[in-house]
């Protein structure tokens, strides 16, 4: 009882931008050492590409179905147990993979995607509870330098470490999941300051469903994350898995474990590139939303389409690729704004509830194209199918206001 009356008055002084800043990036290095990892696991596994790809297409529907689940479970479970219980799935995740057998590699799929969907929910719950609204950009500036560094580092390491010793990985992925269970409790962030006004006043997201279908502008930016989101799956799985089947053929890659390495060094490329997006929202709102968003998708669609064109020249494709993720991470920094400038102020909390469903449902589609895809043609066949699914963003992106996101003259003084 006494330290339930004395948390208040550490509450002040814990939760703070540079804490908040800790948490995401000791969850950045968890994730960023399993993402490049784990399509090795599945792969190494399941025994093909094609196997890995059912795997993939089944842990989408758990992570699917588990991101609806935990807005309830935070309504009947405190959320520093729903939070400590994310991690405790990153931990069972990180065992099973270990064990490297079809069932155990499967299970460990769902139970990361249920970890990743469980903290970001509560992770976002507590940042929206604690940080002023004022503070909000400082505090996602302050999230991406803290992650910078284990998105840069960590699908590199992981690979590397997987081919020293394979449990190596996910022991140190495990550490850092430990590090950041230690560290929220330290914080005593408890349940968060405004669970039951939250509550009462959101309601739940998919009675929103209705508003949000009757409105194009919506649904062309909920569109937009979900093709970004699956080239970014496409470049994470598919790049390793095309390399690796590169090593057994005349004229690919001549060290095997080299093509294993490739996919983790350019992830950790692209994700380097992460550093300078304020320089390319900066460049990006010198003019128009519409311009940004079709030039990155453009150039996107173009470099997918050019790698699978050059597919018989495996180092040609991985260039291709890596170009194609600087304009996946401009689409990162630009892509959601047609949806946030579109969406009413009084249905934020809905409408990006519903949005954020954009990662669930491209974790189905992706494994689920390439699913029908190689069961016809090869795996380079799946980066032009996502050059054609980023061409058509870049025609519904001809839709959107061609001023949208340009300041006007009159309103100028009031927004600088």
């Amino acid at each position: 009882m006494s330290s339930d009356r004395s948390a208040p008055a550490r509450l002040p002084r814990a939760p703070q931008v540079v804490h908040f800043a800790l948490l995401n990036g000791l969850d950045a290095a968890i994730r960023g050492m399993l993402i490049s990892v784990m399509p090795l696991v599945v792969r190494d596994a399941m025994g093909s590409t094609l196997a890995a790809s059912r795997a993939y297409f089944a842990a989408g529907f758990v992570s699917l179905i588990w991101m609806l689940m935990v807005p309830a479970l935070n309504r009947s479970v405190p959320r520093q147990w729903l939070y400590a219980g994310g991690i405790g799935l990153y931990l069972c995740g990180m065992s099973m993979a270990m064990l490297g057998t079809p069932l155990s590699v499967a299970v460990a799929l769902g139970l990361n995607a249920m970890a990743t969907a469980t903290t970001f929910v509560c992770f976002n719950a507590y940042v929206l509870d604690y940080v002023d609204r004022a503070d909000l950009g400082r505090n996602q500036s302050t999230q991406m330098f803290f992650a910078a560094f284990p998105w840069a580092i960590g699908p590199m390491t992981g690979v590397w470490l997987h081919g020293v010793w394979k449990p190596a990985p996910f022991l140190l992925a495990g550490l850092f999941a430990l590090s950041l269970l230690v560290i929220f409790f330290r914080l005593r962030l408890g349940n968060g300051k405004a669970i039951a006004l939250v509550t009462q006043r959101s309601g739940n997201p998919l009675a929103y469903l209705g508003r949000f279908f009757r409105q194009p502008r919506l649904i062309a930016g909920w569109l937009f994350a979900v093709i970004r989101s699956t080239g970014w799956w496409v470049y994470v799985v598919y790049l390793p898995y095309f390399c690796i089947e590169q090593a057994a053929r005349p004229g690919g890659f001549a060290d095997p474990a080299l093509a294993k390495q490739v996919g983790g060094i350019a992830l950790s490329l692209s994700n380097a590139l992460l550093i300078i997006s304020p320089l390319i929202l900066r460049l990006a709102r010198r003019g128009s939303v519409r311009t940004a968003v079709r030039t990155a998708f453009a150039l996107c669609a173009g470099f997918f389409l050019l790698a699978f064109l050059l597919s018989p020249w495996p180092w040609a494709t991985v260039v291709c690729l890596i170009c194609a993720s600087l304009f996946l991470v401009t689409l990162d920094v630009v892509g959601g704004l047609p949806f946030l400038m579109s969406v009413k102020p009084s249905e934020r909390r809905e409408m990006s509830a519903i949005y954020s469903s954009f990662r669930d449902v491209s974790s189905i589609l992706t494994p689920g194209m390439a699913w029908a895809v190689l069961a016809l043609a090869p795996t380079a066949t799946i980066f032009g199918v996502a050059g054609m699914l980023l061409g058509g963003a870049f025609v519904v992106a001809g839709r959107l206001h061609p001023r949208l996101g340009i300041r006007r003259p009159s309103a100028g003084r009031r927004t600088a």
